[in-house]
């Protein structure tokens, strides 16, 4: 679907009923219906993908979307569901990293389009405290996704594998290490499994060469690993 731009009028209208823009001043709000488009999307359709950039803040308007996430072996997981007043693509616009799940339209739904340029504008000083909070928070919200795609996607060897790869880190000749002790327990706990299971996913992991435990304590992380845990 193409882009339309619509009427001050309809624009300051529609953006004084979004939660988001309620608290622009009057001046704000006029700048803001400026630089907003609206789209609609059909039923089925895209608004974002998992993996690709858009630079764009959605805010929708009526309809309904889902975000979802896929596994690399073709099996989804809905994430949250998304109405009126709700937003997508802030993350993205924050850290400049690409989406972290899909957005689709559930229902045919319209959206408000603001270009990164103009968010950017509403944003604080990148060099601020501020930003730098708001980058952390967003990096936390990240990996809680990809914790709860985790947990929806993989079995317990898949979910162990990627804390495994998660804690570690390269040395000075490119070896993912993980060079802090990590316990069964802590592992079980991050993957919602028993440590017996845990142990046994280890052992198992070990014995077909995808880790191997250095005298030091040290684990090392062979690239077979990371194959087998996306």
């Amino acid at each position: 679907m193409g882009e339309l731009k619509v009427t001050m009028v309809s624009n300051l209208d529609l953006i004084r009923r979004v939660p988001l823009f309620s608290v622009l001043t009057d001046q704000h709000a006029e700048s803001m219906a400026n630089a907003v488009v609206k789209r609609r999307y059909k039923r089925g359709e895209m608004i974002v993908e998992q993996g690709k950039k858009s630079n764009t803040l959605y805010v929708l308007l009526s309809g309904r979307a889902r975000v979802i996430t896929s596994h690399t072996r073709g099996r989804e997981v809905i994430l949250a569901t998304m109405g009126q007043g709700d937003y997508i693509g802030e993350m993205s616009l924050i850290d400049n990293e690409p989406h972290s799940a899909s957005v689709r339209a559930e229902v045919q739904t319209d959206v408000l389009l603001l270009s990164s340029t103009e968010f950017n504008k509403c944003m604080p000083d990148p060099a601020s405290v501020a930003f730098a909070i708001l980058r952390g928070l967003t990096q936390r919200l990240r990996r809680a996704d990809r914790n709860i795609e985790s947990l929806a996607l993989m079995d317990v060897y898949g979910r162990v594998a990627r804390v495994l790869l998660e804690s570690a880190a390269p040395d000075l000749n490119g070896q993912l290490l993980i060079r802090e002790k990590i316990s069964r327990q802590d592992i079980a706990k991050m993957v919602g499994a028993s440590r017996e299971m845990v142990s046994r996913v280890m052992k198992d992991l070990e014995e077909r060469g995808f880790i191997e435990t250095l005298e030091h304590g040290a684990i090392q992380i062979k690239d077979r690993l990371a194959a087998s845990a996306y």
